[in-house]
């Protein structure tokens, strides 16, 4: 039969490592918490970047399209929430509201939960990045803001001071798009001009070079000749055959001068027809190609002019645009003022101390029993 259990030395050790790894740890986090450290007050926030009405412009035939559309940009989002969480925006508010001096004001007495007097701009941004928080919904845009310090007025005024920088951020943006749209559109206005001077210059150049200044209307005058040529033939055929009807002598002068009279005129139709076909202007083309090149002179220009137009559109549509703020920031919680305390969470964080310390007792013994078993 086995004896009674008694406490053996290991025993005692094993309850004298609770007591110095747990319970003696345990109780300096909380004193260290109920008693040293400094209460923190936290301002809260929330806002989201929002985008008017999507803007107007034309597309290459001058009509309207609608681009964008009301809602959170959630690329505006995720540039607003690097930001905040930059150096450079922890330098402007430095500078502004003195955190170090703030921050560090209860080292000497809190030291964990304070910053060092001599911190570094690298040292105040890692301390930035405890004591402002982020929630950040990559789906809706919306960010919420968690601001702690030492006194709520401070809490609010540094949320106040991160509220306006993004502010100036989607101002600095809305300024960067204004401009990179009237410069676009500046340039496209100044592309479809010049293309416009070509095309106009290329048709005057034709106009000079073949002397004919609209060749539909001077084919429509040939044409007219022509007819009229065809008419006076007929009218000369008539005068014959009834001349012929009359006079009994085929060598009669009046029969040869009628004769001679339709051979002049057939001979001028063919020539003027040979000149439509085959013959030159006084360019030196024959009218089909020259017909050819002025519709493409026309057409490149009606182009160029519908272009020009639609350019011009779009720069007067920029401008307008540019008059308003596409993107602005929207608070749909304004920055508290904090009257209760509610940092540093002494009851949670002395729980999970307590968690974490009975953790690391129980893996250490567990380790110990093991090493001892293999003995």
């Amino acid at each position: 039969m086995a004896g009674p259990a008694r406490m053996r030395g290991r025993h005692w050790g094993l309850i004298a490592s609770f007591v110095l790894t747990v319970l003696a740890p345990l109780i300096a986090v909380g004193f260290y918490l109920f008693e040293v450290a400094q209460d923190q007050y936290a301002s809260r926030t929330g806002f989201t970047v929002r985008q008017e009405d999507g803007a107007m412009t034309t597309d290459l035939l001058g009509g309207l399209v609608q681009l964008g559309n009301v809602g959170g940009g959630s690329a505006d989002s995720d540039i607003l929430y690097e930001f905040i969480m930059s150096q450079t925006l922890v330098a402007r508010i430095d500078a502004r509201l003195d955190l170090v001096g703030h921050y560090a004001a209860n080292h000497a007495r809190d030291p964990v939960f304070s910053l060092s007097p001599d911190a570094a701009i690298e040292d105040l941004l890692t301390y930035w990045q405890r004591v402002v928080r982020l929630s950040h919904d990559h789906a809706t845009g919306l960010i919420e803001l968690q601001v702690l310090a030492f006194s709520p007025e401070m809490a609010q005024r540094i949320a106040q001071n991160i509220v306006s920088e993004s502010q100036t951020l989607v101002n600095a943006l809305n300024a960067t798009a204004r401009n990179d749209t009237m410069h676009l559109a500046g340039a496209d206005l100044d592309e479809a001009l010049e293309r416009l001077r070509v095309a106009r210059e290329a048709l005057t150049h034709f106009r000079v070079r073949t002397q004919i200044v609209d060749p539909e209307s001077d084919l429509r005058g040939r044409m007219g000749v022509l007819n009229n040529l065809q008419q006076q033939l007929a009218e000369a055929l008539i005068e014959f055959d009834l001349m012929a009807e009359n006079t009994a002598n085929a060598s009669d002068a009046r029969l040869v001068q009628a004769q001679r009279r339709i051979d002049v005129i057939r001979n001028r139709i063919t020539e003027e027809r040979a000149t439509f076909m085959m013959g030159e202007t006084s360019g030196g083309q024959d009218y089909p190609t020259l017909m050819a090149e002025y519709e493409g002179l026309i057409v490149d220009r009606e182009f160029a002019e519908e272009r020009y137009r639609a350019a011009l559109t779009a720069l007067d549509l920029a401008r307008a645009n540019a008059m308003r703020q596409s993107r602005y920031l929207a608070a749909y919680i304004q920055p508290t003022l904090p009257q209760t305390a509610t940092f540093p969470q002494r009851t949670v964080n002395l729980a999970l101390a307590a968690l974490f310390l009975f953790m690391a007792w129980s893996i250490l013994t567990l380790v110990y029993y093991s090493l001892r078993d293999r003995q």
